[in-house]
């Protein structure tokens, strides 16, 4: 009896085509002041360093819940 190792290699096409990613909007979220990097929306509760999500009708903290609600227009 012969022992099949998987294949040799030789079914394979070559390498696929690299996709581009798009790029990461996260640092679109910080603003640059001199050698600072600022970004608005600290969390009232928990602190600097804990970030609020800014939704479309309110501003949210993950870490307590906490929740501002915006003015409707």
């Amino acid at each position: 009896m012969a022992a099949t190792t998987g294949g040799t290699g030789k079914d394979r096409q070559g390498k696929k085509p690299h996709k581009n990613k798009p790029t990461s909007k996260k640092y679109s979220h910080y603003k640059v002041d001199g050698e600072k990097a600022n970004r608005n929306g600290f969390c009232p509760r928990c602190g600097p360093g804990i970030f609020l999500a800014k939704h479309k009708d309110r501003v949210y903290c993950g870490k307590c819940h906490y929740t501002e609600f915006t003015q409707k227009k």
